[in-house]
């Protein structure tokens, strides 16, 4: 008989007895079925309170065939899993989603064709309920490894994809952030309008640019091929292409930014070439990260709400995905501008 603490652990049949049920009975209240009437169900709680029963979560994942364990996947480098506030945003909403259920979370990063394997081959494994894969790009072998193996599986974003897109996605509307950002810098005067791309193998980095594009043909403006460069959503990738825009002989006197961190590493090379922000060049970033709120200056940025982001992605992952209630749905979360200093 096991023992715990020289006394003897509460097994399933003491709660049965003590609930005045049959241990099959038991065993459905504790897997959560419906078939167990509201007063059985309390019974059968308070015998578990009562006596301090904690169910045998192996012989638990061998019946019901679920872990309740979900993975939250970022398609980035560690380091870049901690500096970005993106990141820290998407798993506070995910967490707050996955306690209000007693799940747990699994994080771990991917990025190269080894940690993809490796990872590929662990979810597919049954460990896992289902995934949620952020930051994705074209390269990203995840979604059609997970999908061959059956694993439920929600995007953080739409995916890049040439072909049809991921059954269960929450994105930003990424196009009309753009626009939004652009618009501001044209309807504020300034001629010289230029943009720091995100990457252009992810779907968030080419919809940006897109509305950047776009504000701009409708405002009858050329784009200028010397004011657009690409970044990587990174500080330093930030300063690096500001660098890049003013070596070729880009002369902006206003840029949207495509994240608040390459925003203000923008700010830093502009600040080394001796110029100001806004007198000299006006900045809208995206994001509205705190960052964004304590730079100098204070960055005016489109807000995308990124932890409601993550709440809907774990909210679809374990309402709908993993359960099946629905073969897709695709949520698109808007964004809007909050004006500051730097435009």
């Amino acid at each position: 008989m096991a023992k715990s603490g020289g006394r003897q652990r509460p097994t399933l049949e003491m709660v049965a007895q003590r609930a005045g049920v049959g241990r099959g009975t038991v065993s459905r209240v504790i897997n959560g079925s419906s078939q167990v009437s509201p007063r059985t169900r309390e019974a059968v709680h308070d015998a578990i309170s009562e006596l301090g029963y904690s169910p045998n979560h192996a012989a638990r994942t061998l019946v019901t065939r679920r872990t309740d364990t979900v993975a939250l996947v970022v398609s980035e480098s560690r380091d870049r899993l901690f500096e970005d506030p993106f990141f820290a945003d998407i798993i506070r909403g995910v967490s707050s989603v996955l306690h209000e259920r007693d799940l747990q979370l699994m994080l771990t990063t991917a990025r190269g064709d080894a940690e993809h394997k490796r990872v590929g081959e662990y979810l597919s494994g049954s460990h896992v309920d289902g995934a949620m894969l952020v930051s994705l790009h074209r390269d990203d072998p995840l979604t059609s490894r997970l999908a061959d193996s059956g694993v439920p599986v929600v995007h953080g974003g739409r995916p890049y994809s040439e072909v049809a897109p991921a059954p269960f996605f929450v994105d930003i509307d990424n196009v009309e952030g753009g626009r939004v950002a652009t618009r501001r810098l044209l309807q504020t005067g300034h001629e010289r309008v230029g943009t720091i791309t995100g990457p252009q193998d992810m779907n968030a980095g080419i919809s940006r640019l897109r509305g950047f594009r776009e504000a701009m043909a409708e405002s009858g403006r050329e784009v200028d091929q010397n004011l657009v460069v690409q970044g990587d959503f990174s500080v330093d990738g930030g300063a690096a292409a500001m660098a890049e825009m003013l070596d070729q002989g880009g002369n902006p006197d206003a840029l949207f930014v495509a994240s608040d961190m390459m925003a203000i590493g923008a700010i830093r090379t502009l600040r080394e070439r001796g110029l100001s922000v806004p007198e000299d060049v006006a900045l809208v970033g995206f994001d509205d990260s705190l960052m964004a709120q304590h730079s100098t200056p204070p960055l005016t940025t489109v807000h995308q709400p990124t932890v409601q982001m993550g709440r809907e992605m774990a909210r679809l992952l374990v309402d709908v995905a993993i359960p099946r209630t629905a073969d897709s749905e695709r949520v698109t979360l808007e964004t809007r501008l909050v004006v500051r200093d730097s435009a």
